[in-house]
């Protein structure tokens, strides 16, 4: 293994977060941002503070420059990634963007992880503040089940103000911290780490802090308590609004570091205990040889600097002084209202207007003074200045970069520089610490140290990573004197991070049992959007002349490349490889080599067993104490299964062909059928293969029963001696069967070798028969086509019984065989039902056969004098398997019946098809319908049925006797033998309700399919048990109409009239004319209910049965069990709801105005609507108030007009629309249901019946008027109004046509009747072309309508003068 380095983690959209740290370097495409929405999707537009600034735009003669700044724009943010990898921040002046990992899938279909924008904005509170240095810091969790991840991670981020501020991963500001006035230069953090050996110091957390001229250091226990204190009263606070919040103090030191001119970086190196010498000799130094020295090293705190004068400063703190609390902590929280920061008591923080500023500066709390802290000693440098430091991992090294282009490693306990790496301007360095692998050791004779055998210590290693992005490599150096053993282009424009902490709050006891996922290093690439770790193996750490496996890595990389570029048909490509993995010295390398040479697709099969068998010669004749027994156990497996992969090929590429003659009789007798059972099979068989046929492309090199070596060896392992398949996919699995067992099947190998094989290669017969069944139940087509295999999985299967772990003979004779079982289990999951079925018959013979030769063989031993109840025994042995063969069988052949049809190709329709209709149906199994409960059978045909879009009474038809007179379709006939499967559960009821649901399911999926819902309703009308009938509608009501219907009803209240296309889809899902066909629905919906509601009564609950073959069944309730279940209807609840539903279909469908459904009703009739339609509610009685009547009358008014102005309106130019209304619609008596509506309304019906008498007058449909008079009770009103109709159409004919002879007669009328034709208005006629007869007729009906004392009586005989005047003209 070489130094790698790998992607780990990806950005969603890092343009987007670019674009808003940099709004000067966003680009704008004509129209629109270019970036991808799909992307961009979760982003909070209005989280974004300055999306909308504008910056002027670079010059075109600077191209060159703005794309290298669009590049290297990361250099200039502030960023910080925690080292669980679950939260980036990246920051820039006062804004900064949070980003969170997520699953997604790539590019390539596998899930990878990445990062995108969890929160965004502006950091900054007081003004003209800019970000300087920011922290991820992970939190441990307290819970004693935690799986190691850290709690919640904390942003802790540094101000140019001083402040430093606390953030939780959504942005909510936490704690604010003023400690000095000075900016923050540089946060740093340290972490619990258990001690490598016992002398050394256990380190303390903490949080360091560097200002200018000072260090403040936090103690991370104080720390951590106080920030779980304030997120816990954050989320309180938010809860209850309460702002009044006291935050912990916090434990620091502040430090003011002198003698030293400027400070850019720092390093805490912890608290460092001297030995006795270095104690003297520190002594000795400072006070001069007369120093007194203390009887115990006094224990400091170690901090370096790195700047100028000197260029690096060593300071040392003397420990056990007092730590002051910092009591003036400003705590904030986000308003839920304003997303503004409240300040807490000492009110430090908050939106300061400019009256209060002079205020809140007052309220700053005074300034701690900083104790002052000397600088020891340093390296005087006066030219050098340095730019940062980073400590390592084992706090003895740190590396330092300055302005010259230098790389200065530091030993941080001698203070002294220990190496010096030139030509790295710029460079950014991190650590690597990687600890030795005890079981990739390889002993080593005569050495006595610790490290030399497996059970020693493990040591570690440290690597120096160095990033120079003026030449964009990334280099990896052994320290500390060690060479480089990794470089890699990686880039000018990236950062290398290196946080040199982990998770904080971890202790002694709970760091052990915590294994947190945590990287040491990582480079963000914003070209690629990607970040990548690297990875370091322990042995690069290793001098030369110990390290034999660099010598093996390079001959692991010459075999690689000669595995990928010789020719492998060169006599000397084999010897090479001999060669090559016999030089590899160190056992893990040369297991690596072999595998790969295993995993070469080029590689012969003879190549790869002679190089198996050369290695494994070659470990044998070495001394046993140096031979790996892994690496043997492996060769010695790998060599079994390349000799039965021999094997299995050269039985396969025999030529066999058995001669026995093959009949239906003999496959009846195999089978044990006779010939009525056998047409029987075949006839299913064959009509599921017919409909069952499906194109599929298949190509040349497709062969079955050919598998590559190096597939064979993928799939297969020995362990301790025994022969396993691996965990490989169905596919894979098919694979292998075919490869043992598909030449057996077609007869074209010999079926017994093949199993003897196999059986002596350490396979159980319970794999070989998994085998056999995977391969018979996917291989269906080819299987159907040729019946012999038939024959040849009986010998197959019977072969494979008789092996000697196959079936127990100790087996209890009362219980069910495991064998079996298996047989059986795998037929049940199968969903290729014509090869299950097969099968199934196929054991169900061998279970026979073996089990009449066990009953032969018992019988003679009870002859003989044996048992006598051993007979007994094997006859109830025998009953009980062939019991469930038996059921098996009549499953299968009802799911292969049940298959079929599903599958039977449709007709063709000229109807319009859905999308939803054309969505294959899923392929049934046993153990589907066994699981999918009572109803699962139904459910099954209901989706065919809708996707055939079959008309109810179809159904009915196809359940009747089958007549010979008029055969049936193909579809008919697959569905009457459906019917004699099942029949229980395809009961017509039972079929009804199911169709009825899956119409309503599919229609809710697309509400614009108003047909789906009208169909489910006349599913429903032909469901003749009344109790299924209630509980289905009242569970469509519930489930999907009434939450539509509410909203439809205050859309059409709200606008007052027929709403239009746009209100429609807003606020109902669908549009206008669909709405329209959807409140129809409702209405008969709510008719059938209450049909069905009177019915019941008279009805019994019916009891759903269930087949013998399917009494086993479980799963979900079924729709009828639902429905049975439901409570009777409150009738006059649903009445009033089909009242409400009457009117508002009315007024859609005439696109009526001037109309509020709501204001027809009282508020006990408006509180009632929409409640459960089984509860009791008040409703409205008594006497109505005469107002609602009279808004009532007139709205029915307007129903009948426009009824009869659809019906016979002599406008030919009509809506094309007004043609697409469904018939449902067409069939309604509008004029019968108003006057049904009269009767609810408490409105006269009468008023109701002379308006339609007098409208159809009026149209001109004299006729329909006749009838209608019937209906009529007060007839004398009817014949004023209709005397004033005759008197408008005689106006029309003697007024408007003015004809000579009209004035003619006009003159001679009695100057009464002229006078009353003049006050008669024509215009409100609606057919003016009627001819004299009617209107004559009209005016006989009159007189006979009126009675003679009328008052209009003698108008009316004028009138009759005057028509039939008219007549003679």
């Amino acid at each position: 293994m070489a130094c790698s380095i790998v992607q780990f983690c990806s950005f969603q959209d890092l343009q987007s977060a670019r674009d808003f740290l940099f709004p000067e370097l966003r680009q704008e495409t004509p129209g629109a941002l270019r970036r991808d929405p799909s992307k961009s999707s979760n982003w909070e537009d209005d989280s974004w503070g300055a999306w909308e600034e504008t910056e002027s735009q670079e010059p075109e003669e600077e191209g060159n420059t703005s794309k290298t700044q669009k590049n290297s724009w990361l250099q200039e943010c502030v960023l910080s990634l925690s080292p669980t990898s679950d939260l980036m921040v990246i920051a820039r002046e006062q804004k900064a963007a949070f980003l969170v990992p997520k699953w997604k899938h790539g590019d390539k279909g596998k899930e990878e992880m990445q990062f995108a924008v969890g929160w965004s904005g502006s950091l900054s509170v007081e003004e003209g503040e800019y970000v300087t240095s920011a922290l991820c810091i992970p939190l441990a969790s307290q819970k004693r089940s935690s799986t190691g991840r850290p709690d919640w991670t904390c942003i802790v981020v540094g101000f140019t103000s001083g402040y430093v501020r606390f953030y939780t991963e959504s942005g909510v500001l936490l704690l604010a911290q003023l400690l000095n006035e000075d900016k923050v230069l540089q946060l740093k953090c340290r972490t619990y780490e258990i001690p490598r050996h016992p002398g050394v110091t256990e380190q303390n957390e903490e949080l360091s802090i560097l200002y200018p001229a000072a260090i403040v250091t936090i103690d991370g226990f104080s720390l951590f308590q106080s920030l779980r204190a304030c997120r816990n009263q954050v989320a309180k606070a938010a809860a209850s609004g309460n702002e009044n919040i006291q935050p912990p103090p916090l434990a620091y030191k502040k430090w003011g570091l002198q003698d030293i001119d400027t400070i850019v970086d720092h390093a805490s190196i912890g608290i460092m205990t001297l030995s006795p010498f270095d104690q003297m000799k520190t002594a000795s130094v400072i006070g001069g040889i007369n120093a007194a020295i203390k009887n115990s090293p006094p224990a400091m705190s170690q901090y370096i600097t790195v700047g100028s004068s000197p260029f690096t400063g060593f300071f040392y703190a003397l420990e056990g002084s007092t730590q002051p609390l910092l009591s003036h902590v400003a705590l904030a929280v986000a308003s839920k209202l304003t997303s503004a920061l409240f300040s807490a008591a000492s009110g430090w923080l908050g939106w300061k207007s400019r009256n209060d500023e002079e205020t809140v500066q007052k309220q700053k709390p005074k300034m701690e003074p900083a104790t002052p802290l000397a600088v020891r000693f340093g390296l005087p440098d006066s030219r050098r200045h340095g730019e940062s430091i980073c400590l390592s991992p084992c706090n003895t090294l740190a590396a330092v970069t300055d302005d010259f282009g230098r790389v200065i490693l530091l030993d941080v306990t001698r203070g002294i520089a220990i190496r010096m790496w030139k030509g790295y301007r710029d460079a950014q360095i991190g650590w690597i610490q990687i600890v030795e692998d005890l079981h990739e050791r390889v002993p080593e004779k005569g050495d006595l140290s610790p490290f030399g055998n497996t059970q020693g210590p493990s040591r570690v290693a440290q690597f120096l990573v160095i990033y120079a992005p003026r030449r964009g490599i990334l280099e990896v150096w052994n320290t500390q004197q060690g060479p480089r053993v990794g470089a890699f282009n990686v880039g000018k424009h990236c950062r290398l991070l290196y946080p040199g902490y982990k998770i904080m709050g971890l202790n002694n006891v709970t760091s052990q049992s915590w294994q947190p996922q945590t990287y040491q290093i990582c480079l963000v690439d914003p070209v690629s959007a990607s970040v990548k770790t690297v990875t370091v193996p322990f042995h690069l750490a290793l001098s030369d002349k110990k390290s034999e496996r660099a010598k093996d890595l390079h001959l692991v990389k010459k075999l690689a490349a000669l595995l990928k570029t010789k020719s492998p048909g060169l006599d000397s490509f084999e010897k090479e490889i001999k060669e090559l993995i016999i030089d590899i010295k160190y056992p893990a390398t040369k297991r690596q080599a072999l595998e790969s040479i295993l995993a070469s697709e080029r590689l012969s099969f003879s190549c790869l067993r002679n190089v198996t068998q050369t290695l494994m010669d070659t470990l044998k004749n070495q001394e046993l104490e140096s031979v790996d027994e892994g690496l043997l156990q492996l060769c010695a497996s790998k060599l079994k299964l390349l000799n039965l992969y021999e094997s299995v090929c050269q039985l396969n590429s025999l030529d066999f062909h058995s001669d026995t003659p093959f009949s239906d009789n003999d496959l009846a007798v195999l089978l044990r059928l006779d010939d009525k059972e056998l047409a029987k099979l075949w006839a299913l068989l064959e009509k599921y293969k017919q409909e069952n046929t499906k194109t599929t492309v298949r190509f040349s090199e497709d062969t079955d029963g050919v598998l590559p070596v190096k597939t064979f060896l993928e799939y297969l392992e020995y362990e301790k001696d025994v022969l396993s398949i691996k965990k490989i996919s169905e596919e894979e699995y098919v694979a292998l069967g075919s490869f043992f067992f598909w030449k057996c099947l077609h007869g074209e190998s010999s079926t017994e070798d093949m199993c003897h094989t196999l059986e002596s290669a350490g396979l159980s017969p319970q794999q070989l028969l998994s085998l056999l069944l995977s391969v018979w139940l996917s291989k269906e087509k080819d299987i159907l086509d040729k019946p012999q295999s038939v024959c040849c999985l009986h010998t197959m299967l019977s072969l494979l019984s008789k092996m000697k772990v196959a079936i127990d003979d100790t087996w209890d004779s009362q219980s069910v065989s495991p064998w079996w079982q298996q047989m059986r289990m795998a037929c049940i999951q199968s969903e290729n039902n014509g090869a299950a079925l097969l099968s199934a018959h196929v054991g169900h013979s061998v279970a026979a056969q073996m089990s009449n030769s066990a009953t032969d063989k018992k019988f003679s031993q009870t002859v003989l004098g044996a048992d006598p109840e051993a007979l007994t025994d094997s006859w109830e042995a025998l009953s009980l398997d062939t019991e469930y063969w038996k059921l098996l069988l009549k499953q299968l052949e009802d799911c292969l019946t049940l298959q079929t049809l599903l599958h039977s190709k449709a007709s063709p329709s000229t109807a319009k098809v859905s999308s939803l209709q054309t969505e294959p149906l899923p392929r049934l199994s046993v153990k589907k319908l066994l699981e999918g409960g009572k109803g699962g059978v139904a459910d099954s045909v209901a989706k065919w049925i809708f996707k055939q879009d079959l008309n109810p009474e179809l159904l009915k038809y196809a359940n009747q006797e089958k007549n010979a007179e008029n055969p049936d379709e193909p579809k008919e006939d697959l569905l009457r033998l459906a019917y004699e499967q099942f029949p229980c559960s395809l009961e017509l009821d039972v079929l009804h309700a199911h169709c009825c649901w899956e119409y309503v399911v599919q229609w809710n999926k697309d509400p614009e399919e108003a047909r789906f819902l009208v169909r489910s309703i006349e599913h429903l009308k032909h469901i003749l048990n009344a109790h299924i009938q209630n509980g289905i509608s009242l569970m469509m009501w519930n489930t999907f109409l009434v939450k539509r219907f509410s909203a439809a009803t205050y859309l059409m209240d709200k606008v007052g009239k027929s709403p239009k296309d746009r209100l429609c889809r807003r606020d109902v899902g669908m549009s206008d004319t669909a709405m329209t066909s959807f409140l129809g629905s409702c209405l008969d919906l709510l008719q059938t209910s209450l049909e069905a509601d009177i019915s019941r009564d008279e009805m019994q609950v019916p009891v759903l049965d269930t087949e013998d073959a399917w009494l086993s069944v479980e799963g979900p309730i079924s729709i009828v069990e639902l429905a049975l279940e439901q409570k009777p209807i409150h009738y006059p609840l649903v009445e009033h709801h089909s009242v409400l539903c009457s009117i508002l279909y009315a007024a859609m469908h005439f696109s009526l105005k001037s109309v509020k459904p709501l204001a027809l009703f009282d508020s006990k009739g408006k509180n009632a609507f929409f409640k459960d339609l089984t509860s009791i509610q008040l409703l409205p009685s008594g006497e109505m108030d005469p107002n609602f009547i009279s808004i009532r009358q007139q709205f029915l008014l307007k129903v009948v007009s426009a009824a009869v102005q659809a019906q016979h309106s002599v406008t030919k130019d009509k809506d094309p629309s007004e043609a697409a209304v469904t018939t449902h619609e067409r069939d309604h008596d509008w004029p019968a249901l108003a006057v049904a509506l009269a009767h609810h309304l408490q409105v006269g019906e009468d008023v109701i019946r002379r308006h339609y008498v007098g409208e159809l007058y009026n149209y001109g449909a004299d006729l329909l008027g006749e009838e209608a008079i019937l209906q009529v009770h007060d007839k004398e009103v009817l014949a004023s109004q209709l005397l004033v109709l005759t008197g408008q159409r005689l106006a029309h004919a003697l007024f408007h046509t003015q004809t000579k002879e009209g004035m003619e007669l006009l003159a001679r009328l009695p100057p009464t009747l002229c006078t009353w034709l003049k006050a008669m208005n024509p215009q409100d006629l609606q057919n003016t072309d009627m001819p004299i007869a009617a209107t004559a007729k009209l005016v006989h009906k009159v007189i006979e309508l009126l009675p003679e004392r009328h008052g209009q009586y003698s108008l009316a005989l004028h009138l009759i003068e005057a028509v039939e005047a008219m007549a003679t003209l």
